[in-house]
């Protein structure tokens, strides 16, 4: 009987720009693929060599000729087995998205990604060279054929391959989480195997970089569409796929296939990884927050020690004058629930002393939200004391509704390193929240059933100022996220005067959104990367280019 053919699917959390380490990472996997495996094939994700996206370190040339020294490396460090690795590719004056199978000491076979992707949170066309041939490799007597990522999601690239006389074909990506992504991924790769009629191996990066997480869930899909293998989303792995060869063609064989998350523990998820590998990879001891008794700060906790666990994450509770007991008492019973040391700094003499430095300022002014901002900012300025002097990243606990229409204070509650939340509705919150106490109750349930406040005024609520986030965040939704008019919005059944507010709010807090620390993106729009409006502007409410029909 033939001996099938063993591909090794390398699911790995590499650094942006530790050329040196990432290939040291894949010379170890490689190794073991070969060694503890006996893989013939060892695939790797896009652009392992560089990290995916290394943005404008590609315009460096020290940077690129590191990565083509670490590539002779490699190619001299492994032998016995076949690498399949994404890396940063020069030639001459251009720059391609490539990935080069080696084997032995030799590149068998080179390919340049055709697809560049440029929209949503991708600008590959800023930096590389369109590939345009198809490359087809013999791996252990099959014909081997290799896309990269966007490849798959147009049907050409495929199909070109399949024609050259590939009899599997194989991705590699670098493809960034957001809900319901990773069906989406599957239902475009099917759609290539019903066109190509050829088993499918697609392997996914993993990790968190900057606001974008990347869940893995790499998978192999028969030539039917049927999964045969799918690797657990945000866990690092080196997962093994045998291909029984048949005639001329080959067969994955069945394997471990993890579930599709459901929606709450996949965002949930992408969130915990991406609050981690930002405090991993950036050095920082651990995390400090301030700790409201609101849902937010609870949610963000709970995120926080997940992520690094509790010895690492310290808690402020900072009581003003308007602070109501309960609010205490629920986070004191929160950082309790999760096992976090908490300090109580009240804010009432520094929030006095600037009122005392600011007086002959204010003489003759009715107090407004000028107090309530001075009360915010006071927290800041002490949480950022307590971040540089333990060398513990400060999360903000802002959600996207607030950050949506500025409800909140630069230099205040803004003020932080990370903000965990950010592109995450306060609706959605309240759904986490729920899911998380589902694990384990750690969130009291009147911090639920209470109304939301800053409580930096007397009886203060955030629907004194905002429509009910049950409003809110549908409008949001299809403002920020769809780019949909003001018109459009109204033409759906949603209140003219609160869609215009609420309009206006958006656009006028642009400048606040600049000064906002990044956050993890689970959503199809975040601010950020994929948002970009300009913040003087004399074109209001458009909700974006080509958004209405």
């Amino acid at each position: 009987m033939t001996r099938p053919l063993r591909i090794a699917l390398a699911q790995l959390n590499l650094l942006v720009g530790d050329v040196a380490g990432n290939a040291e990472r894949i010379r170890v996997v490689a190794l073991d693929a070969r060694d503890r495996l006996a893989a013939d094939l060892v695939v790797f994700p896009e652009l392992a060599l560089s990290g995916y996206p290394p943005e404008d370190l590609l315009l460096r040339g020290d940077f690129r000729r590191a990565v083509d020294a670490a590539l002779v490396r490699l190619r001299a460090a492994v032998h016995g087995i076949h690498l399949l690795v994404g890396y940063p590719h020069t030639e001459g004056n251009r720059l391609y998205n490539a990935a080069a199978l080696l084997r032995d000491g030799r590149v068998e076979a080179r390919y340049f990604k055709h697809l560049l992707p440029n929209y949503s949170v991708f600008d590959e066309k800023r930096y590389f060279t369109a590939g345009t041939e198809p490359c087809v490799a013999e791996i252990g007597g099959v014909a081997v054929g290799i896309t990269i990522c966007e490849d798959i999601w147009q049907p050409e690239p495929a199909a070109r391959t399949a024609a050259a006389g590939a009899r599997l074909l194989v991705n590699l990506n670098a493809s960034p989480f957001h809900v319901d992504k990773a069906r989406e991924r599957e239902q475009v790769a099917a759609r290539r195997v019903a066109e190509c009629g050829i088993p499918l191996v697609y392997l996914n990066l993993l990790g968190g970089q900057d606001e974008l997480v990347f869940d893995g869930q790499s998978f192999v899909l028969d030539r039917d569409g049927t999964p045969r293998f799918r690797a657990p989303a945000f866990e690092e792995g080196l997962h093994c796929v045998d291909f029984a060869r048949e005639d001329d063609t080959v067969r994955p064989l069945p394997g471990p296939c993890a579930p599709l998350s459901a929606s709450e523990p996949s965002l949930y998820g992408a969130l915990v990884l991406g609050v981690r590998d930002y405090i991993r990879k950036n050095g920082f001891d651990g995390a400090v927050l301030g700790l409201s008794g609101g849902i937010d700060s609870a949610l963000c906790l709970a995120i926080a020690v997940d992520a690094i666990g509790a010895g690492r994450v310290q808690a402020l509770l900072m009581p003003s004058r308007y602070t109501a007991p309960m609010s205490l008492e629920d986070a004191e019973a929160e950082a309790r629930a999760l096992g976090v040391d908490t300090r109580v700094i009240p804010i009432e003499p520094p929030f006095q002393a600037f009122l005392e430095s600011l007086r002959e300022v204010f003489a003759g002014c009715a107090p407004d939200v000028t107090e309530e901002n001075l009360q915010a900012r006071c927290r800041g300025v002490l949480l950022m004391a307590v971040s540089n002097k333990t060398r513990r990243i400060l999360l903000t606990t802002g959600n996207k509704s607030e950050m949506s229409v500025g409800y909140a204070t630069l230099y205040g509650d803004m003020a932080g390193g990370f903000a965990p939340i950010k592109d995450v509705p306060k609706t959605l919150v309240y759904r986490l929240a729920r899911y998380r106490n589902a694990i384990a109750p750690v969130i009291p349930q009147r911090v639920f059933d209470r109304p939301p406040s800053a409580e930096l005024a007397p009886d203060q609520k955030d629907a004194d100022l905002l429509p009910p986030y049950e409003v809110l965040d549908p409008i949001l939704e299809r403002y920020v996220e769809l780019d949909q008019g003001v018109e459009r919005i109204i033409a759906a059944g949603y209140d003219a005067a609160v869609v215009r507010r609420v309009a206006e709010l958006v656009d006028r807090n642009e400048y606040k959104r600049r000064q906002a620390p990044p956050g993890v993106r689970i959503s199809r729009r975040a601010f950020g990367r994929d948002r970009r409006y300009p913040i003087t502007c004399g074109n209001r409410h458009a909700g974006g280019p080509g958004s209405d029909p």
